[in-house]
């Protein structure tokens, strides 16, 4: 059952989404920690320039991490995908749960909400800073409650 899976999804899987998998991906590997990050779309958006954004190839290489091969293109959101995930974040809670309503209204109640807001509300500066804040304390939540459960006394 290891690793196991944490799930973000935003609107196009092209931007924020696709940091906060890479970004938490490269924290686990070097942590040796026992999850794996995915991400999904949930409204892609065919005018995309490539495969994934350029502002996010920048905000990782701006710290140290590198993305090597190909890069897949952005992916809908499917129920399988949420039915595998054992940890689901939505990076805009205003923009994503109507989304979800419509599309998931009985996962809605498993979802953590952000506030990571896109393009029209925030440089990639500042949106990439608060992602990178948000994944930071994910990862440190999801450790402590893994450590938590292998205790004895958990």
């Amino acid at each position: 059952m290891w690793p196991k899976i944490v799930l973000f999804l935003c609107t196009g899987n092209y931007y924020r989404s696709r940091f906060a998998e890479l970004l938490f991906n490269h924290l686990a590997e070097r942590r040796g920690f026992d999850w794996q990050a995915s991400s999904r779309g949930l409204a892609l958006n065919a005018r995309n320039v490539g495969a994934i954004s350029q502002d996010t190839l920048i905000g990782l290489a701006t710290r140290g991490i590198a993305v090597e091969g190909e890069v897949r293109h952005p992916q809908a959101l499917g129920e399988s995908d949420m039915a595998s995930a054992h940890h689901i974040v939505a990076v805009n809670h205003a923009e994503h749960l109507p989304m979800l309503q419509r599309k998931f209204p009985h996962r809605v109640e498993e979802i953590e909400f952000w506030h990571v807001h896109e393009l029209d509300l925030a440089t990639p500066v500042e949106a990439l800073a608060q992602l990178e804040r948000e994944v930071l304390g994910l990862v440190s939540r999801l450790h402590a409650l893994d450590q938590a459960l292998r205790s004895p006394t958990g």
